[in-house]
């Protein structure tokens, strides 16, 4: 009985002891940089104008010029995304009085 006893509390610490060894240790997380993000924005927006141009193919609404400039306004929309090029702004120059 007495053994049963020291083997069910070894089994307690052992539990105890694994989850705070596991809790310990730093996660580890996939850090995402700038570049792998645009890299993943870039396969995305491939991906997108080949549905695009897939379903406009599928359809027979369209020639295939106009489905490869679908798919290339599709791509355009993901190279401006969210952040467009800005234009640098042309300084002004007052004329002399």
């Amino acid at each position: 009985m007495q053994s049963l006893k020291n083997l069910g509390a070894l089994a307690v610490l052992a539990t105890v002891g694994a989850a705070f060894a596991i809790s310990t240790y730093p996660q580890t997380a996939c850090a995402q940089t700038q570049g792998m993000e645009r890299r993943d924005d870039r396969r995305d927006t491939r991906q997108d104008s080949r549905d695009v141009k897939q379903a406009c193919k599928a359809g027979d609404e369209k020639s295939r010029a106009e489905c490869r400039g679908d798919k290339r306004d599709v791509k355009q929309e993901g190279r401006q995304g969210e952040n467009p090029p800005t234009q640098p702004e042309k300084p002004t120059t007052k004329s002399p009085p």
